[in-house]
């Protein structure tokens, strides 16, 4: 999907979201489109790559992802491969359990749900308002394994608000 087109068909759950808990849609939209790759990888509407903890009770799916770590022995339901890509960096191409939902209006309120129940984004909630500050308080929190998480969600940040002029 086009940036464009994404934005245009999930502004509504985003400023939703946003209504519902004061987490910019401009975030919101922002990291949707980086977890799903603009949609072109949402399969059962995950649009945020939140993880199933226990892969149990059918309402996940195990997906390949990329994680990083500082050590290279870190365990998931099966390992594609383990790279060393930094001094203590290694790079993971895993299989994990992602949730998945069935609609996008269920992913955009169990994100909201996710972010606002979790006690390690309680920080980054004080600047929820705030796209750009909200994307390094979160990457600080955990959210991703990335170590270029941050940086590569605020330049998606200004795509977002860019495209949101428009609509």
């Amino acid at each position: 999907m086009k940036p464009t087109d994404f934005v245009v068909t999930y502004y509504p759950y985003a400023l939703a979201a946003e209504k519902k808990t004061g987490i910019s849609r401009v975030f919101i939209l922002a990291q949707a489109a980086l977890e799903s790759g603009w949609a072109k990888s949402a399969p059962g509407h995950m649009l945020f790559g939140i993880k199933d903890s226990d892969g149990l009770n059918g309402n996940e799916q195990l997906l390949l992802t990329t994680e990083y770590h500082s050590r290279p022995d870190v365990k998931y339901p099966k390992t594609v491969s383990v790279t060393q890509v930094g001094k203590k960096l290694w790079k993971y191409r895993v299989y994990d359990y992602f949730r998945k939902y069935d609609t996008p209006e269920g992913s955009f309120v169990d994100h909201c749900n996710f972010l606002l129940k979790n006690k390690r984004y309680k920080q980054a909630l004080l600047v929820k308002e705030d796209p750009v500050l909200f994307a390094d308080a979160i990457a600080k929190a955990g959210y991703a394994t990335d170590p270029l998480y941050s940086k590569t969600l605020k330049s998606i940040i200004e795509t977002v608000k860019k495209i949101i002029k428009f609509i």
